[in-house]
């Protein structure tokens, strides 16, 4: 039986109602703003929304398969160098045709966590068990980027960062070392009783509320030393984002283990990013400073400035100081609305990454369930970044917008490019005045690298955040987005959707439960049981240019107010 919003509210759940109002003043959350997401459009064009699981999913068996013939292939390899742990590890390319890695390269040790991790994610995200494919434990095989060799006791973007730097890898870069233990405590958030996790996570965490404990608030440096404890500067400009990834480290750590001093560390890694005085957004981590803000506000009694560290996200850094023009871009580029891809709006006039528009996704779309207020704003942001970053894949933009359209049979459309320019200044014929021109990098590297290495694994391997988020409904522009896919180290929840309708007019959409029955409908935004039903599909009303915050419970179930928080089953379901 299909039941309508506007018409269904059964007595039940009008009792329950009446009866929390008269426990405690239950105000539903007016929804804010954010100027920079208000001027995206509210529905792209030229639209089209790609099968997000479907390519992260072909992605995983592409990539991690050793029996791949041809040029530049396979991508994996086993590194049996056995750093850090006694057992092999794996390596993926960063790039097709990565002149600096594979086995025969650096004894084969220059492989990146970042990719590794992110693919390892992935695939958890889309229930790929990776802890049993091919023959291999490809998560226990990642522990081997937790450098205990160099004593700094994190893990690293590298087993051996030494090789990686004589390999043409990288110097010294806080987000490196930072973003790899995110990744790691996600993995094993998702591949649970791996051996030796639990105690590489706590060694993390203390390793990061060490550093915590002696910047003191003072986050304006290049990179940390973890092994000296030590903060160091550099020519990297300054990243006082990386306060963020700490305190999302030690939130996940308290919540894992329960142990006090991890959420003070959080808390105090929060005041720093707080207590900045303008964007600091370098690569990837200030959008987890959003999630873990609203967490501790939602959780803790916190009361750090939300809107102001979402909108850092979203402005970038505008000061020389910082990485100038870091941020969301906001733009038409060419025929193509590309708003909400991440990266630089300053760069060659804008420059936006693949892997860090899904990751963007992984933080913010979990936090609306915390800060419930944002959810036009997120749901709106999503659906533009999730049209435009099809633009990276060769075989969704026109073969006249790329750099290499003669050689995309070998991505399988699931290798995307890098990055998405609104024009190029390298010199290519047939590309003067194209916008945009999709493209990376991967050639500017070191000399001799092939120019297929325009096809960023390293950053396609993220691209099941979206597969797992994504979903979609009935009706073209709306999206169900699935809030708990990345809500990692989260107290117990009922399944949580957003969706957010960007037409001018309402819209009814079929929407489909977890379950296949027996199941009232919760509008978090609204604060209302909008609906309930003895089936899994149910007619759902999404009024104009505004959100619903869907969160499934079981029929007939009793509501009660408790602390400003509305819970069922004793179960926060809303804040």
């Amino acid at each position: 039986m299909k039941l309508h919003l506007f018409i269904k509210i059964t007595l039940p759940a009008f009792v329950i109602l009446v009866i929390l109002a008269g426990c405690a003043k239950s105000t539903p959350p007016a929804q804010l703003s954010i100027p920079r997401v208000e001027a995206m459009p509210d529905m792209p064009q030229p639209y089209k929304m790609i099968d997000w699981k479907e390519i992260s999913t072909s992605f995983d068996q592409y990539i991690f398969d050793f029996n791949q013939t041809g040029a530049y292939q396979p991508f994996i390899w086993i590194d049996t160098n056995k750093r850090n742990f006694n057992q092999s590890t794996f390596g993926i390319f960063t790039a097709i045709g990565d002149v600096r890695q594979g086995a025969d390269k650096n004894k084969g040790e220059f492989h990146e966590s970042i990719g590794g991790l992110g693919a390892l994610m992935s695939a958890g995200l889309l229930g790929i068990d990776k802890t049993n494919q091919h023959g291999y434990n490809f998560v226990k095989m990642a522990q081997n980027y937790f450098n205990s060799d160099n004593g700094w006791n994190i893990v690293m973007n590298n087993t051996n960062p030494e090789v990686a730097m004589l390999g043409g890898g990288y110097g010294r870069d806080w987000w490196y070392d930072v973003y790899p233990n995110l990744l790691y405590y996600a993995v094993s958030y998702l591949f649970p009783d791996v051996d030796h996790a639990d105690s590489l996570l706590q060694i993390i965490a203390n390793q990061v509320l060490s550093a915590d404990q002696v910047l003191n608030g003072n986050y304006h440096y290049s990179y940390f030393d973890y092994s000296t404890m030590k903060g160091m500067r550099n020519h990297i400009p300054y990243q006082e984002d990386a306060a963020a990834g700490h305190a999302w480290i030690l939130l996940s750590a308290y919540n894992k283990f329960g142990d006090e001093a991890y959420i003070k560390g959080a808390i105090s890694a929060m005041h720093a990013l707080d207590s900045q005085t303008e964007s600091r957004f370098y690569e990837v981590l200030l959008p987890f400073g959003v999630y873990t803000a609203a967490r501790l506000n939602a959780e803790h009694n916190q009361d750090f400035d939300l809107t102001k560290i979402f909108n850092w996200t979203f402005d970038g850094t505008t000061s020389e100081t910082g990485r100038l023009g870091w941020g969301v871009i906001q733009d038409k580029w060419g025929e193509y609305d590309v708003s909400g891809l991440v990266g630089s709006w300053h760069h060659d006039g804008g420059f936006a990454f693949a892997m860090n528009t899904f990751d963007m996704a992984w933080p913010l779309v979990p936090m609306v369930r915390y800060a419930p207020q944002y959810s036009n704003m997120v749901g709106k942001w999503m659906l533009n970044a999730a049209n435009a970053a099809r633009l990276f894949y060769p075989h969704e933009i026109p073969d006249e917008n790329q750099w290499l359209p003669e050689k995309k049979a070998i991505s399988r459309n699931v290798i995307a490019y890098e990055g998405l320019k609104k024009t190029t200044h390298i010199p290519k014929p047939g590309l003067e005045g194209t916008s945009p021109v999709a493209l990376g990098d991967g050639p500017l590297w070191l000399e001799g690298q092939p120019d297929v290495s325009m096809f960023g694994i390293y950053g396609s391997a993220h691209a099941g955040i979206f597969g797992a988020i994504i979903q979609p409904t009935n009706v073209e522009g709306i999206l169900k987005l699935d809030c708990l896919a990345t809500d990692f180290y989260n107290a117990e929840a009922y399944p949580t959707f957003l969706l957010y309708n960007p037409y001018t007019e309402d819209k009814t959409v079929s929407y489909h439960t977890i379950a296949s029955s027996h199941t009232q409908l919760f509008d978090v935004i609204t604060q209302k049981i909008m609906a309930e039903t003895d089936t899994n599909t149910i007619e759902l009303v999404i009024p104009a240019r505004s959100s619903r915050l869907v969160v499934e419970i079981p029929k007939n179930i009793k509501l009660k107010m408790k602390d400003g928080k509305v819970l069922a089953n004793d179960i926060i379901i809303a804040y």
